[in-house]
């Protein structure tokens, strides 16, 4: 691979919807000029990984159920767990967005390794 290959990174609805929880509490509960510095922080990190996503430690609860398709980088405390795909484009896409203080194996295990629940009935588009 060259130097120059870059990877497009995408954020899952989930991780997306993480970002914007965690920011939302900060301003809330510290300041708005603390969340939208935390923002510009974490946005800098999803960043760099269209250039280096290779970087990122397995994330440890994973690995201990022989998990290796995810990887992890963080701005402390909050971990940003992403999946690399080669082909056919490469691209890095991240799926959560967490405080790592949190029970971080329940949180995994909610929202990689649990088949999403079959649509209730009735709410299908018609």
């Amino acid at each position: 691979m060259s130097a120059t290959a870059r990877y497009a990174v995408r954020l899952s609805a989930g991780a997306e919807a993480d970002l914007d929880e965690i920011v939302q509490y900060v301003a809330e509960n510290d300041s708005p000029l603390k969340a939208a510095h935390l923002l510009d922080r974490i946005l800098d990190v999803v960043a760099s990984l269209a250039t280096a996503p290779h970087r990122g430690a397995w994330p440890r609860e994973l690995l201990d159920l022989g998990i290796h398709d995810y990887r992890q980088t963080a701005f402390k405390p909050y971990r940003l767990i992403y999946t690399v795909v080669e082909t056919p484009r490469r691209e890095v896409f991240i799926v959560l967005i967490a405080d790592g203080r949190r029970n971080m194996r329940a949180l995994l295990e909610r929202r990689l390794l649990r088949p999403p629940a079959p649509p209730t009935p009735g709410s299908e588009p018609a």
